[in-house]
Order: C-alpha cells, then structure tokens, then sequence
C-alpha cells in the first residue's frame, strides 16, 4: 500500500433532520502523483456525502475530505448506531483499494399521524368507523385508543383498545357507536365525539374530533308516503260503500223472474175456464130425451117421444163434448 489513512472522529452522533461531519485524511506515501477515488459504503450511504469526492496528491503529500450524515427526520433513518465504510480506491494501483470504517449514531425520534374514517358516522341504531394511526418515527411505539363523549348519550367499542406500530408502518382500530335511545321519527340528531391516540410515554394524546349522526328509523319521507296511502285507502273505502252495487236486490229479481209457473196438482181447482151454459130451450130437450131414454129402455115409447129422445142424443153428445173438451 502506498498510501496512509485516519478517520477523525471515527463515530459520531446525529439528530434527525440535523447534520454531523468526520473527517478523512489520505496521505500519499508511494513516489508517484496518485488519485484517490472517495465513497460511503454502508447503509448510511443514502444521506452521507463526501466533498471532495477525488484527492490528487503528490508523492508524500497529504489530503482531507470531509464526510457529512444528515439523516432525514423520517423512518428511512433507523434510530440506534449504523456502521459505515469509506472506500479509497487509488486510480494508479485499483488493487490497493481499501474501506476505513466508523459509525454514525441516529438518535431517536417519535412522531404518529392519526385520522379517524370517517370523521362523520351516520347510522340509526349503530355507526362504524376506523381511526388510521402512522407511525412517522424512527422507533416502535405502542398508541392506546380512547373514546369520549361528553353528553354521555353514546356507547362505544374499540378493538383493540391498544397498538403496536413498526417505523414506517400504520395501524387500524375499529370503532362501534350505538345511541343510548333509539330515534323513531323526528328529525335526526347530531352527538358530537373524540377520539384520543395517546402515545406511551405521553401525556398528552392526538384529539380527533367527529361526530354521530343519528337518523330516525322511519323518516319523513317515508310518514309522509304512509299517509297518503292511507288517505286513499279510507277514501276508497268510502267511495265503496256509498256507490257498491245491491246485489241482493238483483238476486232477488232474477230469482223472480226465472222462477217457473207452478203446475196445478190433483187436489187443487182447475184454472181453466168453465164451459157456457147450453142455451134454455135445450135443456127441456134434455129432459125429453131423458125420458125417451127412459121409455126406450122400457119398450112402450111413441115416435114423438123418439124425436125427442133424438134431441136429447144431440144434447147429450153436445154435453159429452163439453165435458170430454
């Protein structure tokens, strides 16, 4: 090797946002003019910078290039010492390269981003909700989770009520809110909330204020169709039974009028209409008759009395023809 290095400090410690500086010396011991390629090795090599990153020295000349670490105050600088390398690669004999180590130290650092989803809840009988927590520092911490509510008109879950959450990561709880009176109708209500991420350690948390808005169970909209069909239900009732049809009356009258007319039985008096009366003159005929009958019967009967008995055949088969008509 024909060279000579020294780290001063060789570790060192820094804040967060902040900067810290060590510096490299490299001396040329060989005899001839050398370059000297500068570079942070290690995973400090993200915010670590060399300046100057190339010494050009002369034989038995020395050279310094100054190192600076300024992590960013974020989870990508993890807290706790972090080993580096500065690598010095000469150009004239690349074999002879060599990494001089140190370390650099980050110091921690604590900060959680919180946010409640969604930070208006809406149900009738129950909302649900999320709080979203992110842990924006270098270090794991542990966040508990509270609920308040200063009307004490709410009741609420959160699972879990406490949690862990690496460097860079995030986190979820859930919420569970019930009104401690259910809203039947009405207009709704609002009950205000707040919820708290308190870090270990701390004694003060993060507040989030939210909300609660509870909606009645059967709203206006739907009274107000209720009403209405209810309207027109009585309102056609009554149209029913002021213009419904008789339709007794009509039974009645069709019943009347197809039933058939009643056929006379043996024992009742014929409708028909009964037979003239013979004419006067006939009826003395009648008795001639009856007698020429009598006195034909008895042999002894004269021809007037045969004429007779004639007229009275014609009468009694006129008779007969009433009676068999």
């Amino acid at each position: 090797m024909t060279w000579w290095n020294s780290l001063d400090p060789a570790a060192v410690t820094v804040d967060p946002g902040g900067r810290a500086t060590v510096r490299l010396r490299v001396r040329n011991t060989g005899d001839t003019v050398e370059e000297y390629r500068l570079g942070v090795v290690g995973p400090a090599a993200g915010w670590a910078r060399v300046e100057p990153d190339v010494l050009r020295l002369y034989p038995g000349s020395e050279g310094t290039a100054e190192i600076s670490f300024a992590p960013p105050r974020s989870p990508d600088a993890a807290a706790g010492p972090t080993p580096f390398g500065i690598r010095v690669e000469p150009r004239e004999n690349p074999e002879a390269r060599d990494v001089v180590e140190g370390q650099v130290t980050v110091a921690p650092f604590s900060e959680i981003r919180a946010e409640l989803l969604p930070p208006t809840i809406v149900g009738r009988f129950r909302g649900r909700a999320s709080v979203a927590v992110d842990n924006l520092g270098n270090t794991p911490l542990t966040a508990a989770l509270t609920l308040r509510d200063d009307a004490g008109r709410l009741a609420y879950e959160v699972d879990p009520t406490a949690i862990q959450i690496a460097p860079g990561r995030a986190a979820f709880a859930n919420l569970t809110i019930r009104p401690q009176q259910v809203l039947w109708t009405g207009s709704g209500q609002t009950h205000p909330l707040t919820v708290s991420v308190r870090r270990s350690g701390d004694e003060q948390g993060h507040e989030l204020p939210g909300s609660f808005d509870q909606r009645p169970v059967l709203p206006r909209r739907l009274l107000a169709a209720g009403g209405v069909l209810a309207a027109l239900a009585v309102a056609s009732v009554v149209a029913w039974l002021t213009y419904a049809p008789d339709f007794d009356g009509s039974a009645r009258e069709n019943q009347a009028v197809a039933a058939p007319a009643a056929v006379p039985q043996g024992g009742e008096k014929d409708s028909l209409d009964d037979a003239p009366a013979p004419p006067k003159g006939e009826k003395g005929g009648g008795g001639g008759g009856h007698g020429g009958a009598d006195s034909g019967s008895g042999g002894t009967g004269g021809g007037t009395s045969g004429g007779g008995s004639g007229d009275g055949g014609s009468s009694g088969g006129g008779a007969g023809e009433a009676e068999g008509g």
